[in-house]
């Protein structure tokens, strides 16, 4: 269990942390994500006992980061945003390093290299290996002396889809055995199937707490009206490509037909802006589950290609591109 009560942080008279609470339960994955600048980097100290609070505290089962640091390092596992691995040595030599240094039977070495899909990969070195195996890897390193709980920054930071999803179902398999797992984040790209909870974080301060799982299961079924003649179509909108205003209309596009809508395109984002949809311009709200391919044409100018039969481009605003790179992690 991973608690923070009552936590501030103050450097050179200014308050840089805030949390009156946050509780991580055994078998619990919880993120807090925020921006640079958000406090990110000063609760990261504090929860490895890098720093102490100016007031309140930090604890792991009782256990004080700062004041326990041999029990810490025995007890909690740390995956940190660069992979901090020895460059020029194998996979398994990074493992074997770790193992006699935590008086480990090498046994685990095999062990873990299969946990995190690298068995074919163990005489490599680490400098050799591609950004998501090296993840896998660090992240291996991290889980090797099998700790209770695990903090994990940017899970998911220069990994492929393969290793997002082995990364993914792994932590969720250590939460399935009675394990927390605490995630620090820049967005909630590919984070809101995976955590319990979400804290968002501003200016050091908790503003927003998300349970994905009970928001999830309070949708109703959901479909957007569209008049016909005589009668009113109700469209999933796991079938629209896009939207899209033309002539002062707003219009749905499904993969067999165009239908007009009575929303706005301001309504329509507001309705699916939860459903995977982005606005890509001004006169486009397209399907991300439908997008596969960024295109840039110039340093201002993008589109988005989609996996219709006709490949469809969609035209991308420069700042939607950047807010779009933000939002995926590429």
């Amino acid at each position: 269990m991973i608690e923070l009560k009552r936590l501030q942080k103050v450097v050179d008279h200014r308050t840089v942390l805030d949390i009156d609470s946050v509780l991580v339960a055994d078998g619990e994955i919880a993120a807090v994500v925020g921006p640079a600048g958000s406090g990110k980097r000063a609760l990261l100290d504090l929860l490895i006992g890098r720093a102490s609070p100016t007031v309140g505290a930090v604890s792991f089962d009782s256990l004080n980061p700062a004041e326990d640091k041999g029990a810490f390092s025995q007890r909690v596992g740390v995956v940190f945003a660069e992979d901090t691995l020895y460059r020029r040595q194998s996979a398994k030599g990074n493992l074997r390093f770790l193992c006699r240094l935590r008086g480990l039977p090498e046994t685990r070495v095999q062990e873990v290299l299969a946990q995190v899909g690298l068995a074919d990969h163990g005489s490599e070195k680490a400098e050799k290996l591609p950004t998501g195996l090296s993840r896998r890897l660090a992240f291996g390193c991290a889980i090797l002396h099998q700790p209770d709980t695990l903090i994990v920054v940017e899970p998911f930071r220069r990994c492929d889809d393969t290793s997002i999803s082995l990364l993914g179902g792994l932590m969720r398999q250590l939460a399935d055995e009675g394990k927390s797992l605490l995630i620090l984040a820049d967005n909630n790209a590919n984070l809101v199937s995976l955590c319990d909870t979400i804290y968002s974080l501003e200016q050091g301060r908790i503003v927003d707490v998300r349970k994905p799982a009970e928001e999830e299961a309070s949708v109703m079924p959901f479909k957007i009206p569209v008049r016909l003649e005589g009668s009113i179509a109700l469209v999933n909108p796991a079938d629209i490509l896009y939207a899209l205003t033309q002539d002062g209309r707003t219009y749905l596009q499904t993969s067999d037909e165009r239908l007009p809508t009575q929303y706005t395109m301001a309504e329509l984002e507001e309705r699916l802006s939860r459903r995977g949809f982005f606005r890509a311009h001004r006169g486009y709200l397209v399907n991300l589950q439908h997008v596969k391919e960024v295109i840039p044409y110039t340093r201002s100018s993008f589109s988005l290609k989609l996996n219709d039969a006709d490949e469809t481009k969609i035209p991308l605003s420069k700042e939607a591109a950047r807010e779009l790179r933000d939002l995926l992690g590429y």
